[in-house]
């Protein structure tokens, strides 16, 4: 009699076990996965990270995760992003030792990204050749003469929301 109640305890356990992998593999499925395979807890949202980004200063870096919506991707191969921080300012992504590319579709989607944020300061030539990634015209090419302070990201992972 102990054998049978042993079983079917054991059996009712297996059972549940198996539901919340179910329930997690929908989870998983909701999303496409670039670079390391990341999971979504935790992710500051964008206008979080954006608060964290204004107390740091150039050389400052932080291991982060954040939730944002694309605003531009690189369209000659998808090499970078840039996320809204939804306080007029954004993000720019690269990804770890160019590991992985993003589609070029994907402006207006969100994304979970994972790595380090960091402050920088971006030259005018890398700032022109940003552009001439972008797709933007040479007049706004050439209208870029400055060093600019930017916010930066290298991601090691990317969850894309489907």
């Amino acid at each position: 009699m102990k054998r049978i109640i042993l079983t079917i305890l054991i059996l009712g356990m297996i059972c549940l076990s198996c539901k919340n992998n179910t329930d997690n593999k929908k989870d998983i499925a909701s999303f496409q996965f670039f670079g390391l395979e990341i999971v979504e807890d935790d992710a500051l949202p964008a206008k979080r990270m954006a608060e964290h980004y204004k107390s740091m200063t150039v050389g400052d870096s932080v291991n982060s995760k954040m939730v944002a919506k694309v605003d531009e991707v690189c369209q000659s191969k998808g090499c970078w992003m840039k996320l809204n921080l939804e306080d007029g300012n954004q993000v720019m992504v690269k990804f770890k030792d160019y590991g992985f590319f993003m589609p070029k579709d994907i402006k207006g989607k969100e994304v979970v990204i994972n790595g380090k944020a960091f402050v920088n300061e971006v030259s005018v030539e890398e700032q022109r050749h940003y552009a001439e990634d972008a797709g933007k015209s040479e007049e706004e090419i050439t209208a870029i003469t400055e060093v600019k302070k930017t916010y930066s990201f290298e991601a090691d992972g990317v969850l894309l929301k489907q």
